[in-house]
């Protein structure tokens, strides 16, 4: 199903970031079936638990590709899949989210400590947060937060910290060389969780891979920018498609 692509968001703030993205591939290409896909709703912290779910529940395949974390995942679930996956797409997503040796380009482990230990006592004060810094380094960033927040579903804390220590003990490299078939990967200039540096980073890893980042745009560049987005998406289809 090469005409199929399938999006899975990013943490904590549900599938709605990702219908701007959804409605401008569909502009662009009418034969395209983009279909968004709610990550697990787990309080287990084993990635291998979310990926069983995910791989249970989603076609094969397809296109796979996510926002941020949702990125992660499809990344290690495209590796699992192998030759039954058409390709791969991540947007703003870290081959590691949180620093450590050998990636420090990434979150700093005190700064993730924090942030999970401020979900764990206040879930929505925490959201609220996240949609803030999401949109840090747009040009509307207030109007960006806003439109994030007031989507959000509302989520137990329990699964929205398990699902911060799947995103912590993630490390996508190894998935990322093992997987052979063509991938994208685009970065945010300004991204507040992402560090650009990271672009750079995977380039080392995957030199043979397309590597793109879009500058003085923020986390939320699936919002931002979703048309520039699906250009690039819909460029890479394309061009995979023709090989």
């Amino acid at each position: 199903m090469r005409d199929r692509l399938v999006l899975l968001p990013g943490w904590g703030l549900g599938t709605a970031p990702l219908v701007p993205l959804m409605v401008a591939l569909s502009g662009l290409d009418e034969h395209l079936r983009v279909q968004i896909e709610a990550l697990p709703n787990l309080a287990s912290v084993d990635p291998q638990d979310w990926l069983d779910e995910l791989d249970a529940r989603l076609p094969q395949d397809v296109w796979l590709g996510g926002w941020s974390f949702g990125g992660m995942l499809a990344a290690e679930l495209a590796a699992r899949r192998g030759e039954h996956c058409c390709g791969l797409l991540t947007l703003a997503s870290n081959a590691c989210f949180v620093a450590r040796d050998g990636w420090p380009s990434a979150m700093p482990g005190a700064t993730f400590t924090a942030f999970r230990a401020g979900c764990a006592d206040d879930a929505p004060a925490t959201l609220k947060r996240f949609a803030l810094l999401c949109a840090q380094g747009a040009e509307d960033s207030r109007g960006i937060a806003r439109r994030l927040a007031a989507a959000t579903p509302a989520a137990q804390a329990t699964s929205l910290v398990a699902g911060l220590d799947v995103l912590a003990a993630l490390d996508t490299r190894a998935a990322l060389q093992r997987f052979d078939g063509p991938q994208l990967h685009l970065f945010a200039g300004a991204d507040a969780l992402v560090p650009g540096e990271a672009a750079g980073a995977l380039l080392e890893v995957l030199p043979d891979t397309e590597i793109g980042l879009l500058e003085q745009t923020s986390h939320a560049f699936v919002i931002e920018r979703a048309h520039e987005v699906a250009a690039a998406i819909h460029a890479f289809l394309t061009e995979a498609g023709d090989d």
